[in-house]
């Protein structure tokens, strides 16, 4: 999926329970989260570029990019989802966009770098979810915890505050770098 991306010069970054893994506690998850930066003049290239080994329909991507919206790519062979949001005009996907860190995986002798959003996207984003879901997501919540806790010192908290303050999560970031009884 992400190298059919790269081949037709599509910019994304994973996030998602995928990048909360790769920077805090792993564990497993449905689906994979993908920000794409497509436009209608990629539709074609990119469900071509998918082959026989995924579903994708062409229409929901369309639907998809002139909405803003997201669409689900189904890797046939494994049943693996992935869920594709397109990027459009959202300042934050930009921002994680230009951010996004590569990462290199090993599957046996093969290697694969894949483009991971960076650990502070992955906790403002984590922080948004739990916020839209009414903060009653565990899950959502332990992830930031996870995060937070295995990286610690190496976060840009000036970054993280400046965005959370713009995605109206300033209050739960505070929570979480500066938890009562500290």
């Amino acid at each position: 999926m992400a190298g059919c991306l790269a081949r037709i010069g599509v910019e994304y970054v994973i996030g998602g329970s995928f990048a909360s893994s790769v920077h805090g506690e792993p564990r497993s998850t449905n689906d994979v989260d993908l920000v794409a930066d497509l436009t209608e003049d990629d539709v074609h290239g990119f469900v071509d570029a998918m082959g026989t080994s995924f579903y994708v329909s062409r229409d929901a991507v369309l639907e998809a990019i002139r909405g803003g919206g997201a669409f689900n790519v189904i890797h046939t062979p494994t049943a693996v989802k992935v869920d594709i949001f397109v990027a459009g005009s959202d300042a934050f996907d930009g921002a994680r966009l230009r951010r996004k860190m590569p990462v290199t995986f090993s599957s046996g002798t093969d290697l694969a770098t894949l483009f991971v959003d960076t650990a502070e996207n992955t906790i403002l984003r984590k922080l948004e979810w739990y916020r839209r879901g009414g903060e009653m997501s565990e899950r959502q919540w332990r992830d930031v915890i996870g995060i937070v806790n295995a990286q610690s010192s190496r976060l840009d908290h000036a970054y993280m505050r400046d965005w959370a303050d713009e995605l109206g999560v300033a209050d739960l970031l505070e929570r979480v770098l500066d938890p009562p009884g500290d």
